[in-house]
């Protein structure tokens, strides 16, 4: 440091950090401008305790200035320009803690003072870093909020906690106001919050953890359900080009059939045609020789050529021919249209599954052939289906066992997940497995209970009509209770007769729309059956009233 950059330090006032102006010098040697000063202790009145603002020196009473002798080396100073100049980012902005030391235009605070309660530029600062009178001091980083640890009542710092009334305070508050209660430093109270706070963050940074686990969880679902749309268009895509592959040769085939069954007609025809026109001409000529002859006067000439002339005239009536105008590929046009209707049959009533199943979609495209039922148990138990009941479905009254096969109603709630798919209100369980094609099972029952087959999409909230088995157009039951057998489909109830058995037998022909129910025994009896067209795979499903019981039995 050269000697003039010294000269500049030693004449400075620590206060406005500019060359002393009519300096003068306290009794602890340190020298400030005449009017920084007296600002400076104006300030300390109120606290009736006065410091020297660079080495904390404190007097009982406002010290006395002496006019320091280093006027006319300052002057000196001025004339060389050796002047303090800070950088223009040095000084305080609208944002910035300003040093409450700074006169005139002040400099950017870099740390402030709990004890004075006060904000210090750096060269202000010194004295904080470098007189061990500021070793208790505590500085932090640069507040505008200082007034706030001031007492309002006391004017004194608020360094203590008053647990009971969860306040600061000061000291006089202690002994006065809060006085009795559970009072402790501020430090020690912060230490305390400080370890709370610690266990709240280690909380909060566990539960974003875990958020950020349930969001990977969820993008996987997103990735999920989108790959697995993707596949289905993509599917789909392929099928319906596929269909419309199939449908434009099935036309190219029809056209193709018409036009040579057409062409081999109309070659037909205009064979015959050109015969009929060639024996118009031959009658014609013949008809012009009898009329010539007719008119001959001459009767020995009329004699003579009669017998050539009438022997030409071959069969009096000719065969008709029979046609039927536009009528000749009605059955073609009757085909196509029986087609046309199937398909939108198809389209109306077997595709709505696709919304309201999604994953499930059971579409005939083409009407099958019928085949006969069966007859005998041994040719039912052809079609016999392992089914068991899903428990994601079951009431909570509900307990299942023998591998999910038997339902029985309990008097306590079973202790099930929640899951979307359980009936809430009504106490019935469908299967795990979808049923289409041909199948049969049987059940088991005891009490009052209800076999049933029912939609996938059936309502599972509620004790309405559109959750119970029987109540809507979703679901098909059969009711066996108290010996006798009703039959119930949208709410409508079907009386059924037929001989009592604790085994009831369920027959489904998904495709051709047919679902029996029987009586099983020794033999088999008809209960009741239904034809109609279903549009989505059927889940069976049971019904069981409070203390009864019924099963899904394994068939061999």
């Amino acid at each position: 440091m050269d000697q003039n950059q010294l000269d500049r330090e030693r004449l400075c006032c620590s206060i406005c950090l500019d060359l002393l102006k009519d300096p003068v010098t306290t009794s602890c040697g340190h020298s400030y401008c005449m009017n920084c000063i007296k600002t400076h202790w104006d300030k300390e009145d109120e606290k009736r305790d006065y410091s020297c603002p660079q080495c904390g020196k404190t007097f009982t009473r406002r010290p006395d200035l002496r006019k320091n002798t280093m006027s006319d080396l300052v002057k000196e100073l001025k004339k060389t320009g050796l002047q303090a100049a800070p950088a223009d980012h040095c000084y305080a902005g609208p944002e910035d803690v300003a040093c409450d030391v700074c006169t005139g235009r002040k400099l950017r605070a870099g740390k402030s003072c709990l004890q004075y309660l006060a904000s210090y530029c750096e060269k202000h600062l010194q004295p904080h870093l470098e007189s061990p009178a500021y070793n208790k001091h505590k500085l932090v980083e640069p507040s505008k909020k200082l007034q706030e640890n001031v007492c309002s009542r006391h004017d004194e710092v608020m360094n203590m906690f008053c647990r009971t009334d969860q306040q600061s305070i000061c000291y006089l508050c202690s002994v006065e106001d809060h006085k009795g209660h559970d009072t402790v430093s501020a430090a020690a109270e912060r230490t305390e919050r400080q370890r709370e706070l610690e266990g709240s963050r280690l909380n909060i940074q566990q539960r974003i953890q875990d958020r950020e686990k349930d969001v990977k969880l969820l993008q996987q679902e997103v990735e999920a359900i989108n790959g697995s749309a993707d596949k289905a268009v993509e599917h789909s895509e392929e099928m319906f080009t596929e269909l419309i592959r199939l449908m434009e040769k099935r036309r190219s085939d029809v056209k193709q059939q018409v036009r040579s069954q057409q062409e081999t007609e109309v070659s037909r025809v205009k064979e015959l045609q050109e015969k009929l026109e060639q024996e118009i001409t031959e009658l014609k000529r013949r008809d012009a020789e009898l009329q010539k002859l007719a008119h001959t006067e001459d009767h020995n000439q009329f004699l003579q050529d009669y017998p050539s002339l009438s022997g030409l005239s071959g069969p009096t009536h000719s065969s008709r021919i029979k046609t039927h105008p536009l009528r000749y590929f009605e059955d073609v046009t009757a085909a196509v249209t029986g087609v046309r209707d199937i398909l939108q049959d198809v389209l109306r009533e077997g595709w709505t599954n696709i919304s309201q199943t999604g994953t499930e979609v059971d579409v005939l495209l083409s009407q099958p052939r019928p085949e006969p039922e069966p007859k005998t148990r041994a040719e039912f138990l052809k079609y016999s289906r392992d089914i068991t009941l899903d428990p994601n479905t079951a009431h909570t009254l509900l307990l299942l066992s023998d591998g999910n096969r038997k339902a029985t109603y309990m008097k306590k709630y079973q202790s099930y997940s929640s899951h979307p798919d359980r009936f809430t209100d009504r106490c019935q369980v469908l299967s795990r497995e979808s049923l289409t094609g041909r199948c049969y099972w049987e059940v088991e029952q005891r009490g009052i209970v209800y076999v049933a087959v029912a939609y996938k999409n059936i309502s599972r909230v509620g004790r309405s009509d559109e959750s119970v088995f029987g109540g809507n157009d979703k679901s098909w039951a059969l009711d066996c209770s108290n010996n006798i057998y009703n039959f119930w489909f949208n709410n409508v109830k079907t009386p059924v007769s037929g001989p009592q058995s604790s085994r009831v037998g369920v027959y489904l022909d998904h495709r051709a729309g047919i679902l029996s129910f029987y009586s099983v025994s020794e033999t088999m009896t008809l209960l009741h059956r239904v034809q109609t067209t279903f549009t989505q795979p059927l889940h069976a499903g049971l019904f069981v009233n409070p203390g009864d019981t019924a099963e899904l039995l394994l068939l061999k």
